[in-house]
């Protein structure tokens, strides 16, 4: 999980809020020191956290607000968490009509870069930007190696020349070739640490290649010094933005990401594990709601819209058009939902799912649950498969399916449990095209959470 020991904290902190029966002056000040305690550990600046503990504790005491008592703690306690996080969302403007819009990478020794631009890649490229790479770390030997590897595994082309010392030779070799793509990422060296000669290789590809943006990557791990280091590189190479990575597996991320807001440093991404689709963009706004367990719908559906293709989700859109919606469609949707990635992270972006804690069998029940529900699909006449609700009624045709599936009755009701709840959850949206979260405003995306919060099962 994402920051699981910060989250964990302030979950606690709400529930604790939540089950008070008196919020008095005490049980004020005994939950603003665990969030106290909990952002030191989390790596944020001594100074920060008592700034923010004060303002909390005094305006919980004195400020009268319309919302009842403890919504108002609450409240004041997201509020301050996202002055934490950074109080925007930013995004990378990619205009294909300037082609090819160029992207240079940089980042010291062991950020994570190349691994990163593979990443980036395969996030375009799934939303139909035509994509390259570019290797021009000329120093590390495996460099061009890994970044055409991860470039096979995502079947995006890599252009590199593993002979060649000068990048500035690398980037007019294949300047014809990658003219052709509409976003190109350029990966450079790195080194130990930001020096004269690093910054000065920089500059060079910089003023040849000419990029649309310069973005950071930093590990979540440099904690509080990633202060230092955001200040450093945006003197030396006029960086436009940050990309923080293995937020899954630190503590320090909270300093991280409290140092590049102070910084003034846009973070447009956060990275969240090591495979190719453990990348996010980063919403202060949904990322603090998910930290204090109410979940991150916008999250879960750029997740969504990832794991399904064009083509699959063209045919749903047309026949949720035409009011049809069948069980095919729902077991065709499930599988691909399986490729959203570990349940344990999906359910902390599910709202009202954030503060439970998943069991570690979890995901053998559930791909038994899918693989009993496709057998009894299968088990189905066409009529039942277009008209789940006959079986409701009928008990008779549940027992012919479960003899048939080898499934018992409690399978049947709950796969007509979930058919009823997505295919409503479908009809609310309008269909596919309308999970796009960008369009969304945050207004609609609670609204939706509100409609949902607690139905939605694994």
């Amino acid at each position: 999980m994402v920051l699981e020991k910060l989250g964990n904290a302030f979950k606690k902190a709400i529930s604790s809020i939540a089950n008070a029966i008196f919020l008095d002056k005490k049980k004020v000040e005994s939950i603003v020191k665990e969030l106290q305690r909990a952002l030191l550990e989390a790596d944020v600046d001594v100074k920060l956290v008592f700034e923010i503990s004060e303002r909390i504790k005094k305006k919980a005491l004195s400020e009268k607000s319309p919302l009842e008592k403890k919504e108002h703690l609450i409240k004041l306690i997201h509020d301050e968490l996202v002055n934490i996080l950074g109080k925007e969302e930013y995004s990378l403007k990619i205009e294909s009509k300037n082609k090819p819009y160029k992207i240079m990478m940089l980042g010291l020794y062991g950020a994570g870069k190349t691994t990163t631009i593979s990443k980036l890649a395969m996030y375009y490229s799934r939303r139909g930007i035509k994509c390259c790479m570019l290797g021009l770390d000329i120093h590390r030997p495996a460099a061009t190696e890994q970044l055409e590897q991860l470039g096979n595994r995502i079947k995006v082309p890599v252009f590199i020349n593993k002979n060649e010392k000068n990048p500035i030779k690398v980037i007019r070799e294949f300047e014809k070739q990658i003219s052709k793509y509409d976003l190109v990422f350029i990966d450079t060296a790195g080194r130990d640490a930001l020096d004269d000669e690093l910054i000065d290789e920089i500059k060079d590809i910089s003023a040849e290649i000419k990029p649309n943006d310069t973005l950071l990557v930093m590990p979540a791990d440099m904690g509080q010094s990633a202060k230092k280091q955001a200040s450093e590189f945006q003197k030396a190479c006029n960086i436009t933005g940050v990309i923080i990575t293995r937020l899954d597996g630190t503590a320090k991320g909270g300093g991280a990401l409290a140092a590049c807001s102070e910084t003034k440093a846009k973070v447009f991404f956060i990275g969240t594990g090591e495979k190719p689709n453990d990348l996010e963009t980063f919403d202060p706004t949904s990322f603090a709601e998910r930290l204090l367990g109410m979940g991150d719908l916008k999250a879960l559906l750029e997740k969504a819209k990832e794991a399904v293709d064009e083509k699959t989700k063209e045919k749903l859109e047309k026949r949720l058009h035409e009011g049809k919606f069948t069980l095919d469609d729902l077991h065709e949707q499930l599988k691909s939902m399986q490729n959203l990635g570990p349940l344990g992270k999906i359910a902390e972006l599910i709202p009202g799912l954030g503060k439970i804690k998943m069991p570690e069998n979890l995901i053998e029940v559930q791909e038994s649950k899918l693989n009993r529900w496709g057998y009894a699909i299968q088990s189905m006449t066409k009529e039942e498969k277009e008209n789940p609700e006959l079986l409701e009624k009928n008990s008779s045709r549940i027992q012919r399916i479960t003899k048939g599936s080898g499934t018992n009755g409690s399978d049947i009701r709950d796969l007509i449990k979930q058919y009823k709840l997505v295919k409503k959850f479908f009809g609310s949206m309008g269909g596919m095209s309308d999970l796009d979260p960008s369009k969304m405003s945050q207004k609609q995306l609670q609204k939706l959470a509100r409609q949902f919060r607690g139905k939605i099962k694994f």
